[in-house]
């Protein structure tokens, strides 16, 4: 968002799976049968009983959805345990629902964020130096982001498909991250 918003403030950008901007106003148009049955944690997470679900099986919910997103990333229990720690946040489910429900238009957003939110529903590109990072394992989207987003960014621009990786870019190949990040640096000056 910030480099959207405020390119003067930021160097560079590497992001993963592409343009991050939620579009709310695009997101009541139906996906392909494929995508819409990737995102049913989604629409499952709309609901009260997807509430209480997420409530009851945090821990549990939210372990599958790594195993979908990164089918070939083997991660081991330390590592999950790490960072389902945080799911004990007292706020975790109310803050995941209202994210979920938001950006499909089902619940409001802050009312002293309107302004940002009246600027990035118009979808501004990014203009600062990006590499865009997409996981051709992810469960999630796959690559198949990659090569229809380029529109959105007028800077220069790069795209990487990292084979193997899923949906957890950083988590899953933090070095190609790394490297990203400091290539951008280096080029920046």
């Amino acid at each position: 968002m910030a480099a959207a918003l405020w390119p003067e403030r930021v160097r560079c950008l590497v992001t993963a799976n592409g343009y991050n901007i939620q579009n709310i106003a695009e997101s009541v148009k139906p996906r392909s049968p494929e995508q819409e049955h990737r995102m049913w944690y989604q629409y499952y997470l709309h609901t009260e009983r997807g509430r209480a679900g997420l409530k009851a099986n945090r821990k549990e919910f939210a372990k599958l959805l790594w195993r979908l997103w990164s089918p070939n990333w083997k991660f081991d229990d330390a590592t999950y345990e790490r960072t389902a720690a945080s799911f004990d946040n007292p706020d975790f489910v109310e803050i995941v629902v209202q994210s979920y429900r938001h950006r499909f238009g089902y619940a409001p957003g802050d009312p002293a964020l309107e302004p940002i939110e009246r600027r990035l529903a118009a979808q501004p590109p990014i203009t600062v130096p990006t590499i865009a990072l997409f996981g051709a394992g992810s469960g999630l989207s796959g690559a198949t982001r990659a090569g229809d987003q380029a529109h959105r960014f007028t800077g220069p621009y790069q795209e990487r498909v990292i084979p193997v990786v899923g949906h957890n870019i950083p988590q899953e190949a933090p070095a190609v991250v790394a490297e990203a990040v400091l290539e951008l640096v280096r080029r920046a000056g």
